[in-house]
């Protein structure tokens, strides 16, 4: 089918299951093997390989969010000059954007392999968590210039309507990560590096078939000489500045909790926080990903100015993501045991006791952080930006932080697990505020 009837005359809920749940899928395949892959650490490696990766991701996550602007920035123009029938500016727009995220991940490369070790002393952790959290955050950097497209393309194959295909990507990457882990670690017994390694071995596979329709395939998206002007590219940043910022807040009350944890409780808390990462971090990322993956097609429509069918859109959008959030909260509250029990290696009880009660409290977020969530991505898609940075620095940094501080204060290690919820309670007024008013602008 041709993409402008694609998105254009669809049916909204068969654009959704084609565009979102194959998607969501490969999403789920994908943080599914993240959480394994922490289950691997915790059981075979122990708490302090645990508290030692949980340290450093913030850092590697910033630096993949870099790259993750530019893909999400510029699929948003590329849709959106699709849209108008200007192809050949969005296969120009396509190729430049190729060649920008691999110079970043270049140099993002080389500041990760030298500030690992500084970054995990300057957090306040012991000796023996800095050399483990700097041999785990080296080898991401050693890898970095071939892992960071793997975002990019997947975004992009999902614009040419190529998304069983990327599913396909993401599920094998996945499954090789997991086996990878499982060798490196159960059988050879290697130390935490050889987690980083089984993770970054995947994604460089993820990139490569990412590449191949592009190279053999007649793709609405082909490879042509990357040139873009200068107002094209501070429009991609501009699109992607609210993911960007959103990973980078993110990423950054991570590193102001993960230092809050060491001095209240240490690595046993750090590790319990761990834990909570990987869930929430599962949570978030598919509804970000069923919104990623309507992206183009609300911005496809928005470029037609076709707004009843942005409405229909974000309608399934909005039902799907509140039906996640209630259903891991569920799961979270009542199988918080069985949860923990995964990532502890000697059944330590006052480990299980501690990683439970700060399960516990901060599975109540889950009941709202999907909407802000939602929000962002859809702002995104709309070609609003500052919307969407708002949302994205309010909801994951601003009150959070704010809320941290205070709660810890009053309530100890109690008060960081409900930092997030207290937060997320404020955030669901604003996000609804900006919402009635943006569609309230869309049909006047």
């Amino acid at each position: 089918m041709p993409l402008h009837n694609f998105y254009t005359n669809t049916n909204a809920t068969i654009l959704f299951c084609k565009c979102a749940l194959p998607n969501m899928a490969s999403v789920a395949f994908i943080y599914l093997y993240i959480i394994i892959d922490g289950i691997f650490v915790g059981k075979y490696l122990g708490t302090d390989s645990l508290a030692a990766m949980n340290l450093v991701m913030p850092f590697i996550m910033i630096s993949f969010a870099l790259a993750d602007m530019i893909a999400i920035g510029s699929s948003v123009q590329i849709a959106i000059n699709l849209g108008k029938g200007k192809i050949e500016k969005a296969r120009a727009i396509f190729s430049f954007c190729i060649v920008l995220i691999f110079a970043i991940s270049c140099l993002m490369g080389i500041l990760g392999f030298f500030l690992a070790k500084p970054l995990s002393a300057f957090m306040g952790a012991d000796e023996n968590i800095q050399n483990l959290s700097t041999e785990y955050m080296q080898i991401f950097a050693l890898f970095a210039p071939f892992t960071m497209l793997a975002f990019a393309m997947d975004s992009y194959l999902r614009i040419c309507g190529k998304t069983f295909y990327s599913m396909v990507v993401n599920i094998t990457v996945a499954l090789s990560n997991i086996i990878l882990d499982w060798l490196f670690i159960v059988i050879f017994e290697w130390s935490l590096f050889s987690a980083a390694l089984a993770t970054c071995i995947g994604m460089f596979l993820g990139t490569t078939l990412g590449f191949i329709p592009f190279i053999f395939k007649d793709l609405i998206l082909k490879f042509k000489k990357p040139i873009i002007h200068l107002k094209i590219l501070k429009n991609i940043i501009y699109n992607g500045s609210s993911e960007f910022f959103s990973n980078i807040s993110s990423s950054i009350f991570t590193i102001l909790a993960n230092a809050i944890l060491l001095k209240v409780a240490g690595n046993q808390a750090l590790a319990a926080f761990s834990i909570i990462l990987y869930l929430s971090t599962f949570a978030f990322g598919l509804i970000l990903s069923m919104c990623e993956a309507m992206q183009p097609a609300i911005s496809y429509n928005y470029g037609y100015k076709n707004i009843l069918r942005i409405q229909a859109i974000f309608k399934r959008m909005f039902i799907a993501s509140g039906v996640f959030g209630i259903s891991v909260f569920l799961l979270a509250f009542f199988f918080n045991e069985i949860i923990v029990s995964l990532f502890n290696k000697n059944n330590d009880i006052s480990f299980a006791n501690l990683a439970q009660n700060a399960l516990v409290l901060f599975s109540f977020s889950f009941l709202l952080s999907w909407l802000g969530k939602l929000c962002a991505s859809f702002f995104t898609a709309l070609d609003k930006p500052m919307l969407s940075l708002a949302i994205s620095i309010i909801q994951s940094l601003v009150l959070p932080f704010i809320f941290i501080q205070v709660l810890s204060y009053y309530l100890s290690l109690n008060g960081v697990w409900l930092a997030s919820f207290a937060s997320e309670v404020l955030m669901v007024f604003i996000a609804s505020y900006l919402l009635y008013k943006t569609f309230k602008d869309l049909n006047s």
